[in-house]
């Protein structure tokens, strides 16, 4: 049996991966399940599959998680100091789906371990992405990704030299308001910003696409993934959400894959990787489908993907100044402190302010480090948005 911890096992990611497991259950042994707020689902999968620890981020729960995981003989615990506990424990197979910055220290415990590490948490790679390779390789650790786009790049390079590759483009469907006009975007609700038009995601995610600032995240992820130069990488919007990215070589080819809008593609894959195995996911039907879409994406509508390419230019601790203005421009826009186009501006402002420290972008970059960087990053966007208000 494979002993698998999943962290960020109640949201969309964390779900997929358990329906996965679910189906095969004697071929897995499930070490931790984590979680946030939604205890009764955790406490729910846990029981099902037989977890030894569940965690919740919030230790204000503690109580009540124990409570309803009393006989079972599972293990309850709460707080970043136990979900790091969680991801120390050996496991072969970790998925990493904690939402943002949060998931960067667990995913690090897993690597340490020699773990194969199922890598959703983009924000991983988009703070630190040296120290999570350079940690990976020092451990004997494999990194699989679980974004569509980069499983499906990953997934078009198997057997290919990557010094034949000319050019890595990654699609994105555009959103909730890739046909809105910017007059209408700069009113736009958290309400409207959270309904996608394909996938079915949590709400800072949903958001993310269609501020484009998620794709933004995975441009930046690619290079520091594949170890590719910026200005290899390509956006596209593909309305259909059917061709996840393509990979172009030096003949001229295109190599690009294509499956239905469901995340359990990319999480089996990585799941049954090296082997390819029956997965529960719908089969195209070409010719019903007809044809596909794509067009280049407006940079005046999504400055984040212009913000990307500025921040792999510069390098450093830019990564983690960009990922942490972004969160905390998410978070006043849900708290109704900034209108939807502010989030972008926020982040260029914290951006420009911040690279005059040249001392703190080119620091050693470590956990630390990075946290350090996080922190103070989000403390200057709470300054600029205090400033929008004003």
């Amino acid at each position: 049996m494979r002993k698998v911890s999943i962290f960020g096992a109640t949201g969309s990611i964390g779900q997929n991966t358990i329906d996965l497991i679910a189906r095969d259950p004697e071929s897995y042994d499930v070490v931790a399940l984590t979680g946030g707020r939604n205890t009764a689902q955790l406490v729910r999968d846990a029981r099902r599959l037989k977890a030894d620890v569940a965690v919740t981020a919030f230790p204000e729960l503690l109580d009540d998680l124990r409570a309803a995981l009393d006989g079972s003989g599972i293990e309850a615990a709460a707080g970043a100091t136990a979900i790091d506990e969680a991801a120390s424990r050996p496991a072969d197979w970790v998925m990493s789906a904690i939402v943002g910055a949060a998931g960067l220290a667990p995913g690090l415990k897993a690597l340490e371990q020699g773990a194969t590490l199922a890598l959703a948490n983009k924000e991983s790679l988009v703070t630190a992405g040296p120290l999570i390779m350079g940690t990976a390789k020092a451990h004997n650790a494999r990194i699989l990704p679980v974004d569509s786009e980069h499983s499906a790049v990953f997934q078009g390079l198997i057997g290919e030299d990557f010094d034949a590759v000319e050019r890595i483009i990654i699609t994105a469907s555009g959103g909730a308001f890739r046909d809105w006009s910017l007059e209408d975007m700069a009113q736009a609700t958290p309400a409207q910003a959270s309904s996608h038009p394909n996938w079915n995601m949590g709400q800072r995610i949903t958001i993310d696409s269609a501020s484009m600032f998620n794709k933004a995240l995975e441009v930046i992820e690619t290079k520091e993934f594949f170890g590719c130069s910026h200005d290899m990488i390509e956006v596209l919007v593909h309305p259909e959400s059917m061709i996840h990215a393509l990979v172009g070589f030096n003949d001229g080819a295109l190599m690009a894959h294509v499956g239905p809008p469901d995340m359990r593609h990319a999480i089996g894959f990585a799941l049954n990787w090296p082997e390819r195995r029956k997965l529960p996911v719908e089969r195209l039907d070409l010719a019903k489908i007809g044809s596909f879409h794509f067009r280049d994406p407006d940079m005046v509508r999504y400055p984040a993907l212009r913000l990307a390419h500025e921040v792999l230019e510069a390098g450093g601790m830019n990564g983690a100044i960009f990922n942490a203005a972004k969160e905390r421009a998410l978070d006043g826009f849900l708290e109704g402190r900034i209108g939807f186009l502010q989030m972008a501006e926020t982040v260029e402002k914290v951006l420009t302010r911040m690279s005059v420290d040249t001392r703190l972008i080119n620091a050693e970059m470590t956990l630390d480090t990075v946290s350090q960087t996080d922190h103070l990053a989000r403390k200057r966007a709470d300054e600029v948005m205090a400033e929008w208000q004003t």
